[in-house]
């Protein structure tokens, strides 16, 4: 299971956040970014945020620490915001907090810094997971002590929202041509060889030991078989999604619109630096 803590005060909301996250201290001393339970699209986010950054961490990607978050809604009574306080109470009980990493830097599509064996492990991981959000409109990446940081996975594994369905999730296709990493040359083969065969039921059952019991709907532990199935099975099919991937590499991303600087900036890391001026 994951490292469990309690929230000791309510920072502020982090507005970028569609879902509203909000920036809480806890009793282990330390500073996190709190993910929801109420929020959006409810545990199913929270079980992909926990499954992806874990299978990602044992992967050697790197990603922040997380935690299980305990709050009490008394903690938001000084909000002003009514939306706000109302999250909040709705959210009592577990939530889930990501390391807040002070001083971290927004990532620029196209910028140096990434490179390539690193962006064509990413890029096969966000094709294994389908990860739809990691685009260069929304890269969902940090630099911290200039370290890639991988980010905001709720969005991926979307065949949990409709178990029924999810078989034809194992072959679809990876639509890769807006991914923010397609301009660092990412080695897809080199990454496709260095990471499929470390993707085992061991090593997934161990990823989806993480996730508690009740942010898993029926039976946990049913429900963890059939998550470890499907990327198993997802695994298994590379044939389907891999020569595709490799070809979205190949052709990189230079002939995209470039963001403009600071469009992709979350608000708490203030404004971006002027122009000329690198961020690393």
């Amino acid at each position: 299971m994951l490292p469990a803590v309690t929230a000791t005060r309510y920072v502020t909301p982090l507005r970028e956040g569609g879902s509203l996250p909000g920036l809480m201290e806890a009793d282990d001393l330390g500073t996190y970014v709190v993910k929801w339970r109420a929020a959006g699209q409810g545990v199913k986010v929270l079980v992909a945020e926990v499954v992806c950054a874990e299978l990602a961490r044992a992967l050697d990607l790197p990603v922040p620490a997380l935690v299980t978050v305990d709050v009490v809604p008394e903690l938001a009574v000084g909000e002003p915001d009514v939306e706000v306080q109302e999250l909040l109470q709705r959210s009592a009980g577990r939530n889930l907090g990501l390391d807040y990493l002070p001083g971290a830097l927004d990532f620029e599509a196209g910028a140096d810094g990434v490179d390539p064996e690193l962006a064509g492990r990413v890029l096969w991981f966000d094709a294994l997971i389908g990860n739809v959000d990691r685009s260069w409109r929304n890269p969902n990446m940090l630099f911290w002590h200039g370290r890639l940081e991988l980010i905001d996975h709720g969005a991926a594994l979307t065949f949990h929202h409709h178990w029924p369905g999810a078989e034809a999730a194992v072959s679809r296709p990876y639509d890769a041509s807006a991914h923010a990493l397609l301009e660092c040359e990412p080695r897809v083969p080199a990454a496709d060889a260095a990471l499929a065969g470390r993707v085992t039921r061991p090593l997934l059952e161990n990823v989806l030991a993480q996730v508690p019991d009740d942010w898993l709907e029926d039976e946990p532990g049913v429900l963890r078989t059939r998550y470890v199935d499907q990327l198993l099975a997802r695994l298994a099919a590379r044939d389907a999604w891999l020569p595709a991937l490799v070809a979205a590499a190949d052709a990189g991303g230079g002939g995209r619109r470039r963001a403009p600087r600071g469009e992709n900036r979350p608000a708490w890391l203030g404004p971006p630096p002027p122009e000329g001026v690198t961020q690393r």
